[in-house]
């Protein structure tokens, strides 16, 4: 009898470690596929629809960009290169001419990433400053100031232009790429510090409020809590700075010199040139190149940039 009742005890402890391991070792068998239904060829359908009418200009780009110009002038503009050539590439980045000069988009693209870099990160790094500040910080002004950047960051930058460049002519720095790093940088610290301001304002209080016990001041709290903690909503603040930087127009034409515009100005000279021959090739290679870098920014981190737009542009 006491046998059996010990084998009992022994059966009731091994059983709930039995299930537990069937649980942990989760479902068995074949997972079951999902049936084709109409909601999913709805949706499937109309991305693929959607994917097709972006990626169609680029198709036409590529290709045209490959072809020589007697095969461009039979005019099938979507049928592959009989023959593929680089020399419109070649010819965009090192001899077509943007006005006077005819060294291509090289000198604009080096004249791009000198206005770019230094403009990125200086506004970020501003920018994360006043949101950290913003968000955990309640200084004397703090609403007021948050509404001027508010105010600042909707403002058409177009009627902004004439007294900007009032301003950095009185400086000396208008027409050299100091002053359009500058406007760069004033610029984009608006929207950049309303992101981080609501990213900060979504972090857990308690670790502000724990460091601030533990005798932390401003910039501890900064360097060593927020930042290893901010990955996402600074490659949301690069992407966005290197977008619009690389991809400004106006700014580059308006307070820069010709030796110093940036690359879409060249591209804007070289589509719109009036003397020659118009080649299309050379013009769509060109405009792949002057593309090239954001999209290759935003294709690298594009999976960071979602998860920081999602965590700091609708909380706070």
């Amino acid at each position: 009898m006491s046998d059996i009742v010990a084998f009992n005890s022994v059966a009731e402890e091994a059983a709930p470690k039995a299930q537990a391991q069937r649980v942990l070792a989760g479902p068995r068998g074949a997972k079951p596929r999902r049936a084709l239904s109409g909601r999913n060829i709805m949706i499937y359908g109309t991305l693929v629809v959607v994917a097709l009418y972006y990626l169609l200009p680029l198709y036409v780009m590529v290709m045209t960009s490959l072809k020589g110009m007697p095969e461009i002038r039979l005019g099938n503009i979507f049928a592959p290169p009989v023959e593929i050539t680089f020399e419109p590439w070649v010819k965009a980045w090192a001899s077509a001419c943007t006005g006077l000069n005819c060294d291509g988009l090289s000198r604009g693209f080096w004249n791009s990433v000198r206005i770019t870099v230094p403009s990125t990160l200086v506004s970020i790094a501003i920018a994360s400053v006043n949101g950290y500040a913003l968000a955990n910080w309640r200084f004397k002004g703090a609403e007021l100031f948050f509404t001027i950047l508010i105010v600042g960051a909707f403002i058409p930058y177009q009627v902004m232009i004439y007294p900007i460049v009032i301003v950095l002519r009185e400086m000396g720095i208008y027409g050299t790429l100091t002053g359009l790093i500058i406007v760069h940088t004033i610029f984009g610290m608006p929207i950049l510090t309303l992101l981080f301001r609501n990213y900060f304002a979504g972090l857990p209080e308690e670790l502000f409020k724990a460091a601030r016990v533990d005798g932390a001041g401003f910039w501890t709290i900064y360097f060593k809590i927020m930042l290893p903690m901010s990955l996402p909503i600074f490659v949301v603040a690069m992407i966005l700075q290197v977008t619009g930087i690389w991809n400004d127009f106006l700014f580059g034409v308006v307070f820069t010199r010709p030796e110093y515009y940036p690359m879409t100005v060249q591209l804007n000279n070289i589509v719109n040139s009036v003397q020659g021959v118009k080649e299309y090739n050379v013009n769509m290679a060109a405009t792949i190149l002057t593309g090239a870098v954001p999209l290759f920014v935003y294709f690298v981190s594009g999976r960071l940039f979602v998860r920081g737009i999602a965590a700091g542009a609708v909380k706070g």
